[in-house]
């Protein structure tokens, strides 16, 4: 999950943050507020963010919302690569914590979210 440390920093950065602890929660939460970013813990309660990640990008509507995932969990541990998740589920950026500080992230999303 997100800590409340990368949490206030987005709120901080003029960002809605939407908090969803389950696979359910987060398509749920993706279903009432269509968002312009999603930050993915790969580690959520009753499914992995991966799981989470192939249904949103089944939405035709969401297949274009970009993820960037942060996390302590390699993609390894779900038999999945880096450079898969970047290209097949257009993941953006992979970054790790606790490693990750708070302008990276800040940086990362500013980056996706941007019109181009």
């Amino acid at each position: 999950m997100l800590s409340e440390t990368y949490v206030q920093a987005l709120v901080g950065a003029g960002n809605q943050v939407r908090v969803a602890r389950t696979a359910q929660a987060a398509i749920h939460a993706a279903d009432e507020l269509a968002p312009d970013v999603v930050v993915l813990e790969l580690q959520l309660v009753a499914h992995s963010g991966i799981e989470f990640l192939y249904e949103l990008r089944s939405y035709a509507d969401w297949q274009k919302i970009p993820v960037i995932i942060l996390s302590h969990v390699p993609p390894q541990e779900f038999n999945q690569s880096i450079d898969a998740l970047k290209n097949r589920l257009g993941v953006r950026a992979y970054l790790y914590k606790p490693a990750t500080n708070l302008k990276t992230l800040l940086r990362a999303v500013e980056a996706v979210a941007a019109p181009v």
